[in-house]
């Protein structure tokens, strides 16, 4: 069976479990919109998907090996319905186990975890995706410290996946400063931000467009737009994966006073 070679995507997945929250949901209209056509994008339907989300942080990468994985309620303050929400898509023990061989044979220690369960950085944007939750999900963690070479070179170790339908999202927010949101000032810190990451995934040249996402904090605003780099690091898992290809911007969207932007390498 031939198999086409997927993109990887890095999505803005915004705030909390906004798809299910009165009120919420109409700030991200567009974001709705978008994500419902992300699989338009793709050659096919992938087999599996692999979901590094900003939320969840490891001491070593971790690989999720549950079979019917639960649910991460990782939020507080939303309404009761939320912290009943369910996505059951099944998990894939065998796209973790490959997950961990690509990694070992690129020289990077990892371990799995059969409890973890789907955050909202996962499937916030995979029910709009794939709302019918008929796609095996695996979720590879962040690598605690952030340090952005090491998530480049773990995107590389899974370039082959992208060969072997599978789909890799990066889940996080191209702004993440929560004290940030909804204030005036924020706006322009998050758009500046967002140019320099548009101007570094559209570099014709991968060892650019890398160089300068290792070197992110020299963009403008960079660290008013990421006290904490964690919901950013996914998309150098992304980046990584996407080998030579370049990257695009798929959409910008504005919620809570600043914008969100989500991108596609091949």
């Amino acid at each position: 069976m031939n198999i086409s070679t997927f993109p990887t995507i890095f999505v803005s997945h915004g705030g909390g479990p906004w798809p299910f929250v009165e009120g919420m949901k109409d700030q991200y209209e567009k974001t709705t919109a978008e994500f419902k056509s992300i699989p338009q994008h793709l050659p096919e339907k992938p087999l599996a998907i692999l979901v590094i989300s900003g939320h969840w942080i490891s001491p070593t990468f971790t690989v999720s090996t549950a079979i019917h994985p639960p649910m991460e309620y990782d939020y507080t303050g939303f309404p009761e319905h939320t912290y009943h929400i369910k996505y059951p898509a099944p998990g894939s023990p065998t796209l973790a186990a490959r997950v961990r061989k690509l990694l070992y044979d690129s020289g990077i220690q990892s371990n799995d975890d059969s409890t973890r369960g789907f955050d909202h950085g996962t499937f916030v944007p995979l029910s709009l995706m794939f709302p019918k939750a008929d796609v095996p999900v695996v979720m590879l963690s962040l690598k605690l410290g952030f340090d952005p070479a090491e998530h480049l070179h773990a995107g590389r170790a899974l370039f082959l996946l992208r060969q072997e339908g599978v789909l890799i999202i990066g889940s996080g927010l191209t702004y993440h400063n929560m004290r940030g949101f909804g204030r005036r000032e924020s706006a322009s810190v998050a758009d500046m931000f967002e140019s320099y990451l548009n101007r570094a995934i559209t570099q014709v040249d991968p060892n650019q467009r890398n160089e300068m996402l290792l070197n992110w904090e020299k963009g403008p605003g960079s660290r008013l737009a990421h006290p904490q780099e964690d919901h950013l690091v996914p998309l150098m898992v992304v980046a990584g994966a996407a080998g030579k290809d370049i990257g695009h911007r798929l959409f910008l969207d504005h919620v809570m006073g600043v914008s969100m932007a989500s991108y596609q390498f091949g």
